[in-house]
């Protein structure tokens, strides 16, 4: 795409913050050009996040309902698949699909329990419990 060709649409989930692109320039090179976003990409970001939204409420249903620990529910929250939070924490996918049992994350220790908070930016005992 051409320096000229960056949409400048504007887009609502940016917070009016502009990112980088990329784009070709008039001499042939690509340089990094400033984007208020387009159209395509708010319709794209807004659905994942009623996915994750949708994601989110039924956890909340199966920790209620006592079948799921909050750390599930928190993950989808902050907006991460099982991949993303196991990256972000360093915790292997299926120790943490093992966390989401009540009865074994209510045995976790104090340290992972700090990892996990960290990587969903909320404090450990806030971690123990639905807001």
């Amino acid at each position: 795409m051409d320096i000229r060709d960056v949409p400048q649409d504007g887009n609502a989930t940016l917070g009016g913050h502009r990112k980088a692109v990329y784009a070709r320039g008039a001499d042939g090179r690509i340089v990094a050009v400033e984007s208020a976003g387009w159209e395509a990409e708010e319709i794209v970001t807004l659905q994942a996040v009623d996915v994750f939204d949708a994601y989110a409420a039924a956890a909340r249903a199966r920790v209620q309902a006592g079948q799921s620990s909050p750390l599930e529910y928190w993950m989808y929250a902050r907006r991460m698949d099982l991949a993303t939070f196991a990256q972000s924490t360093g915790v292997w996918r299926w120790r943490i699909r093992r966390h989401f049992r009540p009865a074994v994350f209510a045995r976790l220790a104090p340290t992972l329990l700090a990892r996990y908070a960290a990587a969903l930016g909320i404090a450990p005992d806030t971690l123990r419990r639905l807001p």
